[in-house]
């Protein structure tokens, strides 16, 4: 039974292309204490569909999501087509470090800077995620108690699927992406 991680659909659909193998993430308005915490090291992804912006992604990634608002499912339901395994979790306030892992995500520059902004006393989750796509998708009802900038949703389903990247290609990025998050500071 896993959990699901509220995340933009845009950048769910670059999880699932291998496209982004990290999360960069600092907490929504009701995580503003604490700020984000990984609460479970397996996860559904629960795409989400507010505050996802053009003007926030890479320009080479951009352009999906067009493709991703177009398949929105209808209201008081969600599709769900992959999970994730947190491999490693660092926070980290080191602006430099965030930098050098810009090809492992799809928020541009402007964007990291305006997250890693909010909330300054907090560092930011760096989240190096393997990624799995589901064999069958699920429908899930999309509950009025889970809208908002909270983070986890207790959906308790079960999933299974196949890796997105082979062992070679995730241990390759793993790699690099652990030798960053070691010089972070």
């Amino acid at each position: 039974m896993m959990q699901a991680l509220k995340e933009w659909a845009v950048v769910c659909r670059a999880l699932e292309e291998g496209r982004q193998v990290v999360l960069l993430r600092k907490g929504g308005i009701l995580e503003y204490r604490q700020g984000f915490e990984v609460k479970h090291d397996r996860f559904l992804l629960f795409p989400t569909f507010e505050h996802q912006s053009r003007d926030h992604l890479q320009p080479d990634y951009a352009g999906r999501l067009d493709e991703v608002l177009k398949e929105q499912p209808a209201n008081g339901s969600n599709k769900i087509t992959a999970y994730a395994q947190a491999i490693e979790v660092k926070e980290t306030s080191d602006r430099a470090a965030i930098k050098l892992l810009e090809k492992y995500h799809v928020w541009n520059e402007s964007y990291v800077n305006a997250r890693m902004d909010y909330n300054p006393k907090k560092p930011m989750s760096v989240i190096l995620l393997r990624v799995f796509k589901l064999s069958q998708p699920i429908m899930a009802e999309s509950k009025q108690e889970w809208a908002g900038c909270k983070s986890w949703i207790p959906l308790d389903l079960e999933a299974g699927g196949a890796p997105v990247l082979s062992d070679s290609q995730f241990n390759k990025i793993a790699s690099e992406v652990k030798g960053v998050l070691l010089l972070a500071a």
